[in-house]
């Protein structure tokens, strides 16, 4: 490893956190500040140029993303608003890919079409990070989360096949309709059955182990082992990896023991922050050589591309939302659709919303190099500078309006209905542990004491609460239990110190220590003050 290798990599790792940093103490969400902070990097004296092999970046950064998106998505969420998402995720990414191709192709000089659509199928897609972030932060209602998310875990495939057809036709000189149209469905079909596949094998074979970091392994690769046999037999990469995460969400809770999902949950979150802060920080480290081989456009002429490509993509999302939605009620008046229709400031909202993001980042960096005739890819740089553009101005400009906008068009969710389900799933639990108790009473490994001290403790969670919900009458259960809880944290805390003094004191090992502590944290993680 040289070194200037090694200066990417401690510039990168410390650039991250650091910034996460930054965004936390600013009270945003950290892309906002990924996005800004990236801009000056590559211009930093003595840092040096960073290439990126194109085929690679899809490859590497796409997989993991999709999936655990997919992972831990509401399925029952997805069907319900499955009209609504798929609107969104193919006639809206269609309409953005043409309406972008079409205003680049006539405003810059030069670019031929096969390249203007690569260019309008990269900034098609919309990234929920920072949208339903801000979005919770707020308090919007769940549906309206649920739609902004459920768009952007499908309009990626919508795009990237998209992208794929209009990429060959750039380095490949031709295209057919009729072809592409025909490579669309059989993509579609195939990236689904191969993800279903890929999803039931690693179920399968998670379903009989008991080893955390196993398992854990298998679901890091699980998005690659669905993307990379889809991409190869010439599906879609990312609906397979997309069907593959919510096959395999569906079943966690039946596959997987607690200590595998509490720690997966925390390697995902690591990795999804780390990949996204990463393909940020690569494209400002390329900014400086991009710019330097757009030295033929000037400032004003860069400026203006970037501003009527920024004004489209934004345009194209109001446009949609306010006029297909309205075109569907009239030929669709079923009282189930009725209820469920959405006023003009929920939809207003949305159209703020459509920032782009990480697949945006990794699609402009993959465009290739050459085509087949070995000319250059047509204004490679010049798209990437736009796609950055697009990044830039939805993630910032967007992200830091919307809180405004939503607090000015009062799009809140008073939480009651989340709340209600929240409480009944509670009380049910608890009426099945306290069946389940009466049931174990005679056995002969039980003893009546033990059986009668836990079911106390149900009885009274469930009678807490109960009383929420308005069942049964309220005996202050809130205050005892509160009590009880701050009781236990000094507990806990107590029994900390005293691990630390015998570790400091070397009377225990630094292990024993750990072991001890895990299951404190445990415990203490249960309580809720």
């Amino acid at each position: 490893m040289d070194n200037e290798t090694e200066l990417v990599l401690l510039g990168l790792l410390v650039a991250v956190p650091a910034f996460a940093v930054l965004a936390r103490a600013l009270d945003v969400p950290y892309p906002i500040v990924l996005v800004i902070g990236a801009l000056p990097l590559g211009f930093i004296p003595g840092m040096p140029e960073v290439e990126l092999d194109p085929d690679l970046v899809l490859v590497i950064f796409l997989p993991p993303l999709l999936y655990v998106a997919s992972f831990f998505a509401n399925l029952r969420d997805l069907r319900r608003d499955a009209r609504p998402i798929g609107l969104l995720a193919i006639g809206l990414v269609a309409l953005t890919t043409v309406a972008v191709a079409v205003a680049a192709h006539f405003l810059i000089d030069g670019l031929p079409w096969a390249a203007a659509f690569a260019l309008g199928a990269i900034v098609s897609p919309t990234d929920p990070l920072a949208a339903t972030a801000i979005a919770r932060r707020l308090g919007a209602p769940r549906r309206w989360v649920g739609i902004i998310e459920g768009e952007s875990l499908i309009n990626d495939a919508t795009a990237l096949i998209l992208y794929r057809v209009a990429v060959a036709a750039a380095v490949g000189g031709t295209f057919s309709a009729l072809d592409a149209s025909l490579e669309f469905v059989a993509s579609v079909a195939g990236g689904i059955a191969i993800g279903l596949v890929v999803g039931y094998l690693v179920s399968r074979i998670r379903a009989r182990l008991e080893d955390p970091p196993v398992e854990i392994t298998i679901s890091l690769f699980t998005g690659y082992a669905a993307y990379l046999p889809a991409e190869e037999l010439g599906a879609s990469g990312v609906l397979a990896a997309v069907t593959a995460g919510v096959y395999l969400g569906w079943l966690a809770p039946r596959i997987s023991s607690a200590n595998v999902r509490m720690q997966s949950t925390a390697v995902w979150e690591f990795i999804v922050f780390l990949f996204n802060g990463v393909l940020f920080m690569l494209v400002g480290l390329q900014l400086p050589s991009i710019l330097e081989d757009l030295d033929g456009n000037g400032t004003g002429e860069l400026i203006g591309y970037a501003a009527a490509i920024c004004a489209v993509v934004v345009a194209a999302r109001f446009a949609w939302l306010f006029t297909v939605p309205y075109l569907i009620r009239s030929l669709d008046r079923r009282p189930s659709q009725v209820e469920r229709r959405v006023g003009g400031s929920e939809r207003l909202a949305a159209s703020w919303a459509g920032m782009r993001g990480a697949v945006t980042l990794a699609a402009a960096l993959a465009l290739p190099l050459t085509t087949d005739a070995g000319e250059p890819f047509p204004e490679r740089d010049l798209l990437i500078f736009l796609a950055y553009a697009v990044v830039v101005f939805t993630v910032v400009g967007q992200g830091l309006t919307l809180p405004a906008l939503m607090r000015r068009l009062d799009i809140v969710d008073d939480g009651k209905d989340e709340e209600t389900e929240e409480l009944l799933a509670r009380v049910a639990a608890s009426d099945a542990a306290i069946a389940r108790l009466d049931e174990l009473a005679d056995a002969d490994w039980t003893r009546p004491d033990t059986v009668d001290r836990v079911r106390r403790s149900y009885g009274f969670r469930r009678s807490r609460f109960a009383a929420r919900t308005g069942e049964i009458e309220d005996r202050d259960y809130e205050r005892r239990s509160q009590s009880y809880q701050r009781l236990l944290h000094e507990v806990i805390q107590a029994q900390r110190e005293v691990l630390l003094r015998l570790r400091d004191d070397g009377e225990i090992s630094g292990e024993v220590m750990r072991r001890v502590e895990r299951e404190l944290d445990l415990e203490e993680n249960r309580l809720e003050i």
